[in-house]
C-alpha cells in the first residue's frame, strides 16, 4: 500500500471520509458529529493520510491537535479521526500500517500521547487499537457521555533514529 499525506478535503479523503460516515450510520443510526474542519489535518498541527492500492483510495486516517477547552485532553495530545479501510480491502494490515504512521508523524511532530474515540459497535477498531498497545481513558469530546463511546489513549515514543539530534552525533571511534 502507498501513503500519501493529503488534505482532508482533497477528493480522495472525501470519497473515504464518506464511506466512514456511512458506515456509522449503519452502525449507530447517525454519522459521527464531531466538529472537523480540514485545516485541523494540516502541518503542523495535524496530518491526514490516504492509502492506495492499485491507484485506488482504499484506508484514511488521520491525527489532529485536539481543542484546548476539550475536558480530559492534556498538553501534548493528538487525537486520531476518521481511521478506515475499505471492506473489500481488509483484513491485509492496511488499518495497522495506517495507525503505525499516524503514530510515527504524530511522535515526530512532537506530541507524546495519541488519543481516539470509538465505539462499542466497533469491536474490530477496539481489538486493533488494544492489540496495538491502547488503554481506556477517561472519555472526552462529544460522545463523552454516550454509553456506545469507548476511549482510548497510548504514550507515543520518538525512536532515536527519528530525533533530530541523534542524526547530528558522531558516533564514538
Amino acid at each position: 500500500m502507498l501513503l500519501r499525506t493529503l488534505a482532508y478535503n482533497h477528493p480522495d479523503a472525501a470519497k473515504l471520509i464518506a464511506e466512514v460516515q456511512q458506515e456509522y450510520v449503519r452502525r449507530y443510526g447517525d454519522p459521527d458529529i464531531t466538529p472537523v474542519d480540514p485545516a485541523e489535518f494540516a502541518a503542523p498541527r495535524g496530518l491526514f493520510l490516504v492509502g492506495y492500492l492499485d491507484g485506488e483510495p482504499v484506508a484514511c486516517g488521520g491525527w489532529r491537535v485536539p481543542s484546548e477547552d476539550t475536558e480530559h485532553v492534556l498538553p501534548g495530545d493528538a487525537e486520531m479521526k476518521r481511521m478506515y479501510v475499505v471492506p473489500a480491502a481488509r483484513g491485509r494490515g492496511l488499518a495497522r500500517r495506517v495507525l503505525a504512521e499516524l503514530e510515527r508523524t504524530a511522535a515526530e511532530a512532537g506530541h507524546r500521547r495519541m488519543i481516539l474515540e470509538t465505539g462499542t459497535k466497533q469491536p474490530e477498531a477496539i481489538a486493533l487499537y488494544t492489540s496495538a498497545g491502547y488503554q481506556p481513558t477517561t472519555k472526552f469530546g462529544v460522545y463523552r457521555d454516550d454509553e456506545n463511546s469507548v476511549c482510548l489513549a497510548k504514550p507515543l515514543v520518538v525512536a532515536e533514529s527519528d530525533r533530530p539530534e541523534a542524526a547530528r552525533q558522531t558516533p564514538a571511534c
